[in-house]
């Protein structure tokens, strides 16, 4: 990894750019809730379809992020971070403005393109400006809690700019951040020279589209039918599509993916272990809200209230407490731990009651549940990441995030199936509390399953788990980065 050669505030200045990239990109799925009953009124979406307000942006996001790994090492990362700024921005006046239901899913796509170009190429310019620094595990730490900020943040921010704007200004309010941003990242993050490699087309489309076509039949199934046609062809054909892309990968003397970084068990493992991540903490986060809203009859404002002592208990354990507990025990040892604590908060959450109380039922279960994610969250980020060659990190990048996304689409669909089964069409309290305690007690099962995949695949080296990159086993850099305009 280059060696840092910005000042120590620009460094940092930097970083509150990339933070502010993760904070958006998690706000624009969360900002959009409490403005859909408006949005369905005044554009004419039916109840089926305005689902698609949240699964345009999240299928782009999810299938567009290996390629937009990929155009950043090639292109270089500030340009692509850029890049996918203005996208986002389009997508965003674009959504703001639309007239039908058209050109709201068709903004929403877009809006979630630009965040596939920028959330890879954030990663990468962090692993830039802190690579090889002891500040890495501090910085990562930053990044991963902006994404929680991110969310809670949406939740209120939707229901202010609804309430005393209109719904447009939910898609409108990423503008000037995408603009202040673009102006700021010449001065702040360094230009760091691309790759020579090319891109592979094949490689992207089939790699797309796979992915795509999957998160599409996952997103779509608790909706029609695990066993409808839509969602069987939907996900065979994302299969093959995958399939395909796999085989072009090993084919391919410059693929979008090369599988030799496979070879590396700490990169398997970690992408994994943020998969089950994603899997595990996304539902339980919806099924929460869902809870505090329609069983214990909190509205808008006051389930997003009661979600805040969970989100700055992730912000401290991601900034204070993991950087510290890795650098003295490595990553492993808390990826373990916290994937832990995260299934006995879940498991504590499905023992709510309908008739519960939120300072007993759900107040310390999700305060343990945070304080899991938080310290499982950034070792396997950073270890995801520090298992890649330089010259490939922002495959890595996109690669992670793909993996949380994905594991956060399906996770989130097979647990919204298993709980309208146990529901079984029950709208009282005592039915909702059910459906949902089995959603928890999903949630639950994935983070075990991440606790035991973690305890077994990933390796104990704590320097370089400390630290970032193994600096005994990383070639020294060809070109170093700048921070010219």
């Amino acid at each position: 990894m280059p060696t840092p050669t910005a000042p120590s505030g620009r460094r940092w200045l930097g970083l509150a750019l990339i933070a502010a990239a993760q904070f958006v990109v998690i706000m624009d799925t969360s900002i959009i809730g409490v403005a859909l009953p408006d949005i369905q009124r005044e554009l004419g979406f039916t109840p089926e379809s305005l689902s698609w307000v949240f699964n345009a942006y999240v299928v782009a996001f999810g299938g567009l992020l290996l390629l937009g790994g990929r155009l950043s090492d090639v292109f270089g990362a500030r340009r692509v971070f850029v890049t996918g700024w203005l996208v986002l921005a389009a997508g965003s006046v674009l959504a703001g403005a639309a007239s039908n239901v058209g050109l709201e899913i068709a903004g929403r796509a877009v809006q979630g393109a630009g965040a596939a170009l920028i959330a890879p190429a954030a990663l990468t310019l962090l692993m830039t400006l802190f690579g090889g620094t002891a500040e890495l595990p501090k910085a990562f730490a930053v990044y991963g809690a902006a994404a929680p900020i991110g969310g809670t943040a949406g939740v209120f921010l939707g229901g202010v700019l609804t309430e005393y704007a209109s719904w447009p200004w939910v898609f409108y309010v990423t503008v000037p951040i995408a603009l202040a941003v673009i102006a700021l990242t010449p001065l702040a993050l360094p230009r760091v020279a691309g790759g020579r490699g090319s891109v592979d087309l094949a490689g992207a489309v089939t790699g797309t589209l796979g992915l795509a076509a999957l998160v599409y039949g996952v997103v779509r199934a608790p909706e029609v039918g695990w066993a409808s046609a839509e969602t069987v062809v939907a996900i065979v054909a994302g299969a093959v599509l995958l399939g395909l892309f796999f085989v072009i990968q090993a084919r391919r003397r410059t693929p979008l993916l090369r599988l030799g970084m496979f070879r590396a068990p700490q990169l398997g493992a970690a992408n994994l272990a943020q998969l089950l991540l994603g899997g595990a903490w996304v539902p339980m986060w919806f099924f929460l809200n869902l809870y505090l809203q329609q069983v214990l009859g909190a509205g808008a404002f006051a389930a997003g209230a009661a979600l805040l002592p969970m989100t700055a208990l992730i912000v401290v354990g991601m900034v204070a407490l993991a950087p510290h507990l890795q650098a003295r025990f490595g990553a492993k040892p808390l990826i373990v731990a916290g994937f832990a604590l995260l299934a006995g908060g879940l498991g504590w959450l499905a023992l709510a009651r309908p008739d519960g109380a939120y300072l007993v039922d759900v107040l310390p279960a999700s305060l343990v549940a945070a304080l899991g994610m938080a310290l499982a969250f950034v070792p396997s980020l950073g270890t995801a990441i520090g298992a890649a060659r330089p010259e490939e990190t922002g495959v890595a990048s996109g690669l992670v995030n793909t993996s949380y996304q994905i594991g956060s689409a399906v996770g989130l669909a097979a647990l919204t199936a298993l709980g309208a089964a146990v529901t079984a069409g029950g709208t009282d309290a005592s039915a909702l509390t059910s459906g949902y305690a089995a959603a928890f007690l999903g949630a639950g099962a994935i983070a075990v399953i991440g606790l035991v995949a973690s305890a077994v695949l990933l390796t104990g080296r704590r320097r370089s788990e400390a630290s970032g990159p193994d600096a005994a086993a990383e070639p020294a850099p060809a070109e170093p980065a700048s921070l010219d305009a």
